[in-house]
């Protein structure tokens, strides 16, 4: 193959045919194209994009670049998960437990960070013993005994997409739309779930900057995932301010144990907008899998559920078949901070928080070691921001903004000074958008 003149095709703008986009993903799993090579296509898919029938032959030849899940007949159904990723959003962590509650098997196959989002993964790798990497074999009998599973793709699962995200993310790729449709949808099709809920997300934070981008990728991952026989909807949510109280990988573990124990964070503040989400895709699923007729009643069956403490017994349950320890974190759990630093930000004077800007507090728990600016990166699994004051709560002069935890005095006053900008206070209550702004 020569791999020269593909990248000069897209580079001109030229469609591949169904058979080039298999034979190149296929060599690039073989290791037979180097990864600059690669990066430069996916920097030419980035400018010249792929057509729709481009984007199915990438999604189905990176599903089939290794083994695929398969389930023996049960009467719960397969579903999952996906979000586009934005700051503190750790939805998937309570919602898995909630949804094998509510009688569905969850296979969530799901991804590291990208940019300055936070990856399912890092949070769960800050549990003690916890494993996020487990063989296909492991994956089908977990889901059947207990219900749900929330791990890594395997190394012979999508093995393409797995070289394919690291790149993306070193190479300034990340919001392409055909490359974010083919990446969550053949490891989610690689799962053969019968329904799939979609949080795509738009705002300063996120990879569609607004709605408008965003509903054109949600009706591009509906479309095709339905195209391949999978139930999908999307929700539209808004990425401008961090999602829940939390952000950085143990703080968002933390506080999706308050959100399984219908507690407030640890400032008395309510979790609201995480439970809206978390109960939401919930919701939706029970409707998509004819579980329910109407969204209204399953939204009441799924905080009943929520509510009832099941979720919360089934999140130790899962820990514990993923080898967590379970007495070290508990231990943990009950520890203020994990980090050696912690700093308070306070409001200069009283009014209503009217800004809480999510991409320079992702930006700054990134600087910190939350995330990753290169695929090597070592992650710090202890810094963050907690007790995030959010949009239209009022403030005294002193008032709590938020905590940085961070591995020293210095990182925690140069991320002082940077998250000042974060937040705006104004005399008068601004008024506040609802986090979901639409369904497709």
């Amino acid at each position: 193959m020569n791999f020269l003149s593909l990248i000069e095709s897209k580079r001109e703008g030229k469609a591949f045919a169904p058979e080039e986009t298999r034979n190149f993903i296929r060599a690039f799993t073989a290791g037979e194209i180097p990864d600059y090579q690669m990066a430069a296509l996916l920097m030419a898919i980035f400018f010249r994009g792929l057509n729709a029938a481009e984007t199915r032959a990438l999604t189905l030849a990176m599903r089939d670049s290794g083994e695929t899940l398969r389930f023996p007949k049960d009467a719960r159904p397969l579903v999952d998960k996906h979000s586009t990723g934005g700051i503190g959003d750790k939805v998937s962590l309570p919602l898995a437990p909630l949804l094998a509650c509510l009688g569905f098997r969850v296979p969530m196959i799901s991804g590291r960070g990208l940019g300055i989002t936070g990856g399912t993964l890092d949070k769960l790798d800050s549990i003690p013993g916890f494993k996020t990497l487990l063989p296909a074999g492991r994956i089908i009998a977990q889901v059947q005994k207990v219900g749900c599973v929330i791990c890594g793709q395997t190394d012979q699962m999508v093995p393409a997409d797995k070289k394919i995200y690291a790149l993306r993310d070193a190479s300034g790729t990340v919001p392409s739309i055909p490359l974010i449709v083919a990446s969550i949808l053949s490891k989610k099709l690689a799962e053969n779930p019968e329904a799939l809920i979609l949080d795509i997300k738009f705002g300063c934070a996120a990879f569609m900057q607004n709605k408008s981008a965003a509903q054109k990728l949600a009706r591009a991952m509906t479309s095709l995932g339905s195209d391949c026989g999978v139930n999908t909807r999307a929700l539209l949510t808004r990425m401008d301010v961090p999602l829940g109280r939390a952000a950085g990988n143990w703080l968002e573990v933390k506080e999706s144990v308050a959100c399984l124990e219908n507690k407030t964070d640890q400032a008395g503040r309510t979790l609201d907008d995480l439970r809206t989400l978390v109960l939401a895709c919930a919701a939706h699923l029970l409707v998509q899998t004819r579980k329910t007729k109407n969204l209204k009643t399953a939204e009441k069956i799924a905080q009943d559920c929520l509510h009832s403490g099941a979720p919360r017994r089934k999140w130790d349950e899962m820990l514990v078949a993923q080898g967590a320890d379970l007495e070290a974190f508990y231990k943990k759990l009950s520890l203020d901070s994990t980090a050696p630093i912690v700093a308070e930000l306070k409001a200069a004077r009283s009014g209503f928080v009217s800004r809480c800007d999510a991409r320079i507090i992702g930006e700054v728990i990134r600087d910190l070691g939350g995330g990753r600016l290169t695929k090597d990166s070592r992650i710090n699994y202890d810094v963050g921001l907690d007790q995030i004051a959010k949009p239209g709560e009022p403030v005294k002069t002193g008032t709590v903004l938020g905590r940085i935890h961070a591995a020293s005095k210095a990182q925690a006053n140069a991320a002082i000074g940077r998250i000042h900008a974060a937040f705006e206070i104004t005399r008068q209550k601004p008024k506040v958008p609802p986090l979901i702004a639409g369904i497709v």
